[in-house]
C-alpha cells in the first residue's frame, strides 16, 4: 500500500483521535460574543462584543481598550463605547475583534498569556539578567493547545474567513480550526439536516435554507429589521407619547421615590464634570439596558390571524381587539411607571410589516421587501421547488430577539397565509438558551464527534505554522474548502451522528 505523501499527515507530536484535548467552539455575534468547550450544554463565556475605551497617559491619543461586563458598564471617566462587528454582522475592527475573543477564551476558559519575565515585577532589582527572548512569542500563544471551531454568517466574504485562519492559526497558535456557517449549525442543534433557520439577532434578521447539512447559498436572505430595529421603534414610540416618555439609564439616578403611573418622576440625579463625563455612545449602550429589559417583559407580538392594521371577520380591526388586551406595567429607572397597551404591539409590528413601522428623519420607513414575510418568500422562491415543503416543515428559529412573546404565533400564521397548501412546522426551544445559543450548541455538538478530530486532520488543518509558511497552510486550507464544497458545509458526520 503506498504511503500517504507527508504533507497530508498530521503533526506526529500532537494527538487528535481521542478527547485528551477539548475543541473550542467560539460563536461571534454583534450583541454577545460566545466561547465554551465542545461537548458542553451551554457556553460558559458569554461576554458583550461591545468594548471601552478609556484615556491612558498624559496624550488624548493613546486609550486603554476595556472587555466585559463589569468594565463597560461602569461610567468610568470619558469612558467611549465601541463594537468591532459592523451592521451586518461580519467583522469590521480585526484588532479589536482579536482581543475581544481572545478574552472571551481566556477570561473564563483558558489561561491568559505569560507576561514578559523582564517586566513581571520580580526582575526589578538586577540588571544581570540574561533571558532568550528568542521563541517567547511562540510559546505565548493561547490555544496552542486547543483545537478551534469558530461560526460565520452565510454572507461572510473569503476576505475575511482567510483573516480568521490567519488570527487563529498565526495569532493563537491553534493546531487545528474549522469554519462553519452558523445557520448550519442552528440546524443541527435541533437535529434537522433539512431545515428552514430563521435567526433574530440584535442586527439582522436572516433566512437561511439548509438541505442534507448543506448551505443553500442562493437562498440565504436577511435584513436590518431586528432587535436594534425594535429598540428604535421603542425610541421613536416614546418621544411621540403624550408627553414624551424620558428615557434615563440607571447609571444616572443617585436616588428615587415611588409615584403613581403617570405621575411624573421624583428622583435625584448624577451629574458629571463635562471634561470627564462618559460619552454619548456609553449612555446610548446603557439606553439599550432598558429597552432590552422592556422589550423582555412588555412588548408583545399581535399574535395574529391577520396583521395589527387589519379587519377581524366580525367588521372590527384587530387594533380595537388588541385595545381590550389587559396591559402589561413597567417601571423606569427613574421610578416613571405605566400601563402599556395597544403601544406594546406596535414596536414589533414593522418587523412583519412595513407601513405600521414608524419613522422619522433619522430612522427612514423600511421596505416591504425587508420584512421577514418578504424574506421567506424571496428565500424559498431560490430554491427548489421540490425542496421547500421539506424547509417548511422543518422551519428553526432562533436568535435572541424571537423570544418576544408570541413571536411563534404570528410567524406560524404568516407562513401558513403565505404557503396554505404545504405543512408548516416551527421548531423553536422554549429554554431560552437553547434559542439564543443555538449556533454555539451545534458547534459544540459537531466539534465533540469523535469523526470531526478526523475530518479536520484529513483537510490539514492542524498544521503547526513552525514547520510550515502560512501561506503554504492558506493554500491547502483553500484546496481543502474546494474540496468539500465550501467553508465548512459539508456535514457528513452531522447526518450521520443527528
Amino acid at each position: 500500500m503506498t504511503a500517504p505523501p507527508p504533507s497530508t499527515l498530521p503533526p506526529s507530536n500532537v494527538e487528535y483521535g481521542g478527547d485528551e484535548i477539548s475543541a473550542l467552539v467560539l460563536d461571534p455575534g454583534y450583541s454577545t460574543t460566545r466561547a465554551g468547550f465542545a461537548g458542553e450544554d451551554v457556553p460558559k463565556s458569554v461576554v458583550p462584543s461591545y468594548y471601552g475605551t478609556i484615556p491612558s497617559g498624559n496624550l488624548s491619543s493613546n486609550r486603554k481598550y476595556l472587555f466585559g461586563d463589569n468594565s463597560i458598564h461602569t461610567p468610568l471617566p470619558s469612558i467611549s463605547i465601541g463594537n468591532p462587528m459592523s451592521k451586518d454582522g461580519t467583522v469590521e475592527d480585526w484588532n479589536t475583534a482579536t482581543n475581544l475573543w481572545e478574552y472571551a477564551i481566556t477570561s473564563r476558559l483558558t489561561s491568559a498569556k505569560p507576561g514578559n519575565p523582564l517586566t513581571n515585577g520580580l526582575n526589578d532589582a538586577s540588571n544581570d539578567l540574561d533571558v532568550e527572548m528568542e521563541g517567547v512569542e511562540e510559546q505565548e500563544k493561547p490555544l496552542e493547545e486547543n483545537p478551534l471551531l469558530m461560526t460565520e454568517t452565510g454572507w461572510n466574504s473569503g476576505r475575511n474567513r482567510e483573516k480568521g485562519i490567519e488570527i487563529a492559526m498565526e495569532n493563537w497558535g491553534c493546531p487545528a480550526y474549522w469554519l462553519a456557517r452558523s445557520g448550519v449549525l442552528a440546524a443541527f442543534s435541533a437535529g434537522k439536516p433539512t431545515a428552514l433557520v430563521i435567526d433574530v439577532g440584535a442586527s439582522n434578521i436572516s433566512v437561511t435554507p439548509v438541505h442534507d447539512g448543506l448551505m443553500l447559498k442562493k437562498g440565504v436572505t436577511r435584513s436590518p429589521l431586528a432587535g436594534n430595529f425594535i429598540s428604535s421603534q421603542l425610541r421613536l414610540l416614546f418621544s411621540t407619547t403624550q408627553p414624551p416618555i424620558t428615557l434615563t439609564p440607571h447609571y444616572l439616578i443617585t436616588s428615587k421615590t415611588a409615584v403613581d403611573a403617570g405621575s411624573p418622576s421624583q428622583a435625584t440625579y448624577r451629574t458629571f464634570p463635562p471634561s470627564i463625563a462618559p460619552s454619548q455612545s456609553f449612555r446610548d449602550l446603557q439606553e439599550e439596558r432598558v429597552l432590552t429589559e422592556f422589550k423582555e417583559s412588555v412588548v408583545q407580538v399581535w399574535p395574529g390571524p391577520g396583521r395589527l392594521a387589519g379587519h377581524t371577520q366580525q367588521g372590527g380591526t384587530n387594533e380595537d381587539v388588541a385595545k381590550g388586551q389587559p396591559g402589561r406595567s413597567f417601571e423606569m429607572p427613574d421610578g416613571w411607571n405605566q400601563m402599556f397597551g395597544v403601544e406594546r404591539y406596535r414596536a414589533v409590528e414593522g418587523v412583519f410589516d412595513a407601513k405600521m413601522a414608524l419613522s422619522d428623519a433619522a430612522n427612514p420607513p423600511p421596505s416591504q421587501s425587508q420584512t421577514l414575510p418578504a424574506l421567506i418568500q424571496s428565500s424559498l422562491s431560490q430554491v427548489d421547488v421540490d425542496i421547500r415543503p421539506h424547509l417548511l416543515a422543518n422551519v428553526v428559529v432562533t436568535g435572541g430577539s424571537s423570544l418576544l412573546l408570541q413571536f411563534n404565533e404570528r410567524l406560524n400564521h404568516e407562513l401558513m397565509a403565505l404557503y396554505p397548501a404545504p405543512k408548516v412546522k416551527i421548531t423553536a426551544p422554549g429554554n431560552t438558551a437553547e434559542r439564543r445559543f443555538a449556533s454555539w450548541i451545534g458547534g459544540s455538538i459537531l466539534a465533540s464527534l469523535g469523526t470531526f478530530h478526523q475530518v479536520r486532520s484529513s483537510i490539514a488543518f492542524p498544521l503547526q505554522l513552525q514547520n510550515n509558511s502560512f501561506d503554504e497552510v492558506m493554500n491547502r486550507v483553500l484546496e481543502a474548502s474546494q474540496h468539500n464544497g465550501g467553508w465548512g458545509e459539508s456535514r457528513a458526520e452531522m447526518l450521520t451522528y443527528r
